[in-house]
């Protein structure tokens, strides 16, 4: 039997890290993988083989940039938690920062 995985904890997720880009006012695009289908479809292909679950597809948050896969919710958890989510993300810290 497939696990069900429940959507408020992915909407937390989402939550989550649209609201550290905020906060630290890193731009983003958020794309909605629900109601859009091109979108669901490119997410899909373009998560790498090596990150994608053994059964099923990758669940959001996925996080790119540009097409760059940069990791999961908890790969950006991690790097937020070592203060290390510019890097993660592929970008230029500003002074202070990593």
């Amino acid at each position: 039997m497939a696990k069900l995985t429940n959507p408020s904890k992915i909407k937390k997720k989402q939550q989550d890290v649209l609201g550290f880009l905020e906060a630290n006012k890193i731009g983003f695009e958020e794309k909605d993988i629900a109601a859009n289908e091109e979108n669901r479809k490119w997410m899909r292909e373009n998560v790498p083989e090596n990150s994608r679950p053994a059964t099923g597809y990758p669940l959001p948050p996925q996080i790119f940039n540009e097409s760059q896969y940069r990791g999961d919710y908890d790969a950006f958890f991690e790097a937020r938690e070592n203060n290390a989510v510019y890097a993660f993300l592929g970008l230029t810290a500003p002074p202070g920062s990593k």
